[in-house]
């Protein structure tokens, strides 16, 4: 299933895996590791299953793998919402929790086509 031609998705959750990753190191720089982990695995996480989805071995490993992206995308903006919330930690980036959001649209919009074929 894989095709290399450019695919929005995977661009686009690359790209906010690298926003993720400097995110995570502010929090890491504050000695907050837990929390740095937290969000550095769930938000790195979209991405590598998203790219994962793309060597599918079905139409139903293309769709598991797309779902397991919307979780980690779930739990991420659970991280996110504390770090928003909580006097302990930075606020992240509003853009980080807009991207997040688009992109969290994307994968339902996937998922719920890649069902219908």
């Amino acid at each position: 299933m894989r095709n290399d031609k450019q695919n929005l998705i995977v661009d686009k959750t690359f790209e906010f895996s690298l926003n993720i990753i400097e995110f995570s190191e502010s929090i890491r720089e504050l000695n907050r590791f837990e929390m740095a982990s937290q969000i550095f695995r769930s938000g790195t996480s979209i991405g590598a299953n998203i790219r994962e989805a793309q060597n599918a071995e079905s139409k139903a490993d293309f769709i598991h793998k797309f779902k397991i992206a919307a979780k980690e995308a779930d739990e991420l903006e659970y991280w996110l919402k504390l770090c928003e919330d909580s006097i302990h930690y930075p606020e992240p980036k509003k853009n980080l929790m807009e991207e997040l959001k688009s992109i969290i649209l994307i994968i339902s919009k996937i998922i719920s086509t890649s069902k219908k074929r």
